[in-house]
């Protein structure tokens, strides 16, 4: 079984993909993988087994 996750990412102005790509790393790490990416980094979907 799976589980979802949807968040807002809140990046700033400032090293706008730096912070992007600081956010998807840190939920990897968590086990999450993307699963769709919002248009303009709107909103995230990660995925992952539920029963890890």
């Amino acid at each position: 079984m799976k589980e979802y996750k949807v968040i807002v990412p809140k990046i700033g102005f400032k090293n706008r993909t730096q912070n992007f790509e600081d956010i998807l790393n840190q939920h990897a790490r968590e086990g999450w993988v993307v699963n769709h990416i919002g248009q303009g980094w709107s909103s995230v979907v990660f995925e992952r087994n539920k029963n890890r």
